[in-house]
């Protein structure tokens, strides 16, 4: 056998890896790369938090791992109380697991064994937005709207009743408030068709992430899918596994609008990068319903191993610790105003969107027309090829449903600094610059 035994999503040869401290992060032949999208926007606390690794090598020293039905772990309690605190009475009931998908599927599931334990097992079908992305295993795909990824999967996923994500920049209507509307009125009228009774629940990313590039919703349309959900008795399921845990300047980004989940999806920043953990949670409602006839029929080996919960315990901290949510909103909007005005000089830029330190940039090919360049271009990742020769790290995906269209996210760490941005800035400016003089 010859060459790298390895395989993920494409061939090609790419840097390897060295070493990393704070936004930093450097190859073997010791180029240094600004990591201004915390790897797949998941080192909340940048690389190399001494407070973390001391955390985890404590753990290390007591138990790495034991089995959920054999032992409790007092950190894994510790850490789901931490998790309840934060969404301040909102949910109660926290389950582990160990990736974002499974989240995601983990929710479908206890959402679906709610109602069958209480005889309306009619409830068959979830909603979710097109474009979106709520993973990758079978569960989490038949909620994701993005083409590409369906595709080779159609013939063997559930798929669920897919309807129009708002989108704030394309719209057609004549004001905001009648796009809202009329997504919304859409959405119903797709619930009406197959009968409410029959829905399980709608699932929803708070901020877009791969899928839209930061597409924003607002307090109209977040009110307005709770009221559909509770009008049919169905439940709102959040997916939180990017938008949460402080990047959007809140600890998860459905609190900038007020409107409660029944259940949450968590991952990613959960444990910043440093081990892989997530998490469900749950309004107690549903848990004691599921546990009082029977028990949650779903599980995993890794679900809430005491080195997974120390670390992200010691996550949950140090970003109290060091403020680091109140330093997403601050230093998020001094990102934004130094994207917004790149957007002024660069005129590939149609729209910067996002909030906190979850900032999208749309390129168009004309901006006027909004019309996206050509999908054979692939604007998406020649500029992120660009940024990549210049050290910068940016994270790129098509925006209309995978088809066409092209966006870079830009979510560095939480611990980001003014001086710090100000370099991305640069390295992004002097990129477009690379771009437009292709």
């Amino acid at each position: 056998m010859t060459g790298n035994a390895l395989f993920y999503q494409a061939s090609g040869q790419l840097p390897l890896v060295s070493h990393a401290d704070g936004i930093y992060i450097w190859d073997v032949d010791g180029k240094r790369y600004i990591d201004a999208c915390s790897g797949a926007i998941t080192c909340n606390l940048g690389h190399n938090h001494p407070a973390v690794k001391a955390a985890m090598a404590e753990q290390l020293g007591r138990v790495a791992f034991s089995y959920r039905t054999q032992f409790e772990s007092q950190v894994a309690i510790d850490l789901a109380e931490e998790l309840v605190e934060l969404t301040q009475g909102d949910l109660d009931k926290v389950f582990f697991v160990g990736s974002g998908s499974e989240a995601v599927e983990s929710a479908m599931k206890l959402a679906r064994q709610y109602f069958v334990s209480i005889g309306q097992s009619q409830r068959t079908h979830f909603v979710s937005l097109r474009p979106s992305y709520h993973g990758s295993t079978l569960g989490a795909l038949s909620l994701t709207g993005y083409q590409p990824l369906e595709a080779p999967f159609t013939d063997i996923t559930l798929g669920s009743i897919k309807v129009p994500s708002p989108d704030f920049y394309r719209y057609q209507e004549n004001t905001l408030e009648e796009h809202v509307a009329s997504v919304l009125a859409e959405t119903d009228a797709a619930i009406a068709e197959v009968g409410g009774e029959h829905i399980i629940a709608i699932a929803i990313e708070p901020v877009g992430g791969a899928s839209t590039g930061a597409r924003m919703l607002n307090r109209q349309y977040m009110e307005g899918i709770r009221e559909i959900c509770d009008r049919h008795g169905c439940l709102l399921i959040l997916d939180e596994v990017l938008s949460g845990m402080g990047r959007t300047g809140e600890w998860f980004a459905y609190q900038h609008w007020g409107v409660k989940p029944d259940l949450i999806a968590l991952a990613k920043g959960m444990g910043a990068g440093y081990y892989p953990v997530a998490a469900m949670m749950a309004r107690q409602e549903l848990v004691d319903q599921v546990l009082e006839t029977g028990g949650f029929m779903h599980g995993h080996t890794y679900a809430g191993n005491p080195l997974a919960c120390a670390t992200a315990l010691a996550v949950v901290r140090a970003t109290k610790e060091q403020e680091l949510v109140a330093n997403a909103a601050r230093q998020g909007a001094y990102l934004r105003e130094g994207l917004d005005k790149l957007a002024e000089k660069h005129a590939c830029i149609g729209q910067v969107r996002g909030v906190g330190l979850l900032q999208g940039v749309e390129f168009v090919a004309d901006r006027d027309s909004k019309t996206p360049y050509p999908a054979e271009d692939n604007i998406f990742n020649e500029i992120t090829r660009l940024a990549k020769a210049r050290g910068l790290l940016v994270y790129p995906r098509r925006t209309l449903d995978g088809v066409r269209g092209d966006h870079v996210l830009i979510t560095p760490p939480l611990t980001v600094t003014r001086e710090e941005i100000d370099e991305i800035l640069r390295l992004f400016d002097q990129s477009l610059a690379d771009l437009s003089g292709r």
